[in-house]
């Protein structure tokens, strides 16, 4: 069975995180992005473990809170599941979660993905983001990025 569960800020699972995310993502980042933001905003962090597989990292959403020109935002800086374990909507679950722990928080949330990722664009349109803006050559490998954002 699939538990959903809060980061707890022990670090107990940062390096399972990071390499889960690595795995996923085009972008690397250092480990102090990840305390950075699993640390500062551990509310809007949650884990999808497989409780019959002893606690098996099998997905992760980061997110963060700021102010952008006077607007609190939201952002949903990394997502990540593994191939195993996706159909099964923990990704949507994950999502729900941090939305959910930002609502009353923030006026939107934004985030980025590649312009061909049609599976990313399809599952963050079903949760109500939008296509705001593109971004040229966005990520290092030189491919564009939408701005996706979700206005309460």
């Amino acid at each position: 069975m699939i538990v959903f569960e809060p980061y707890n800020t022990d670090e107990s699972r940062l390096l399972e995180i990071k390499e889960l995310v690595e795995g996923f993502l085009s972008e690397p980042y250092s480990i102090f992005c990840y305390r950075y933001f699993c640390h500062s905003f551990p509310e809007h962090c949650f884990l999808a473990v497989d409780d019959a597989l002893d606690y098996k990292l099998v997905g992760v959403v980061i997110g963060r809170r700021t102010d952008h020109r006077g607007t609190p935002r939201g952002y949903l800086g990394m997502l990540a599941v593994r191939e195993e374990y996706r159909g099964r909507g923990i990704g949507s679950i994950l999502i729900d979660k941090m939305i959910e722990s930002m609502r009353g928080l923030v006026d939107e949330i934004v985030l980025e993905t590649e312009v061909d990722n049609k599976a990313a664009l399809k599952l963050y349109s079903k949760h109500g983001f939008i296509r705001d803006k593109v971004l040229t050559r966005y990520y290092m490998n030189g491919s564009d990025a939408f701005r996706l954002k979700l206005f309460f």
